[in-house]
């Protein structure tokens, strides 16, 4: 009887062992929210460049897992970032500037890692310098997370921070030009459908925050036409009016 309880619990997510590995907390994010993650997403971005004061607006239409597209206002510029499967392509004036492989790590800790496989979010995340082995528990902003990458007192070794309740992620250090540690916040968190929008994003260097981005009129499971995100040619987006 004992041992039905207890299973019951775990499959209903009441008992879930904590994790000893940056793998077995990767698994249990999937877990956690597999099937009820939102698939698409959108939003008005506020970008400020704190150090010069610039500010821009972007508009950000994502499909989970793999694509993400950025149109930097104004839209007669024709300027548009587009990520992937894990390829970045740039337009400017719609051509396309650059065309390369890159693998977002914020979209594969933010997003991603609720719709994909696991094991090819792990995959990643090892590619990245992440240390998957390590993983010990800290605090973030009043609230208990798990740290995974590095030791507990590193502030430098590759690492990202994932709330330890909601188990969505917060924080991310990696290395920089020259040295530098660069870090990634998550901030603010919002539920949105069955999942979590993380409304206000703020990079830093050494410690000093570079750039902050603000998101507005956030939506989730809009139909987006599919050639939002193709890369064979720029096609002016129609899901927003700016």
């Amino acid at each position: 009887m004992i041992k039905t309880i207890l299973l019951v619990l775990a499959t209903t997510g009441f008992l879930i062992p904590a994790p000893k590995t940056g793998e077995e907390l990767i698994r249990d994010m999937h877990q956690k929210y597999a099937g009820k993650w939102y698939h698409t997403l959108t939003f008005k971005q506020t970008t400020t460049s704190e150090q010069g004061g610039k500010v821009e607006t972007w508009y950000e239409a994502a499909r989970i897992p793999g694509f993400l597209r950025i149109d930097i206002m104004p839209l007669d510029s024709a300027k548009a970032i587009l990520f992937r499967n894990d390829s970045l392509y740039v337009f400017d004036k719609g051509a396309v500037q650059v065309a390369r492989p890159f693998v977002h790590p914020l979209m594969v800790l933010g997003f991603d890692v609720y719709a994909e496989d696991p094991e090819i979010t792990i995959r990643k995340l090892t590619d990245m310098k992440f240390d998957m082995t390590k993983l010990h528990e800290d605090t973030w902003q009043g609230r208990p997370v798990y740290v995974v990458g590095a030791d507990s007192g590193d502030a430098k070794a590759p690492q990202f921070w994932v709330d330890k309740e909601h188990l969505y992620f917060v924080r991310m250090i990696q290395a920089g030009q020259n040295g530098a540690v660069v870090e990634t916040q998550f901030n603010k968190y919002q539920r949105l459908g069955q999942g979590w929008i993380s409304p206000e994003v703020i990079f830093m260097r050494d410690g000093t925050v570079i750039t902050t981005e603000a998101y507005a009129d956030i939506r989730s499971d809009a139909d987006l036409p599919a050639d939002l995100f193709d890369p064979k040619g720029y096609t002016k987006p129609t899901w927003f009016t700016p």
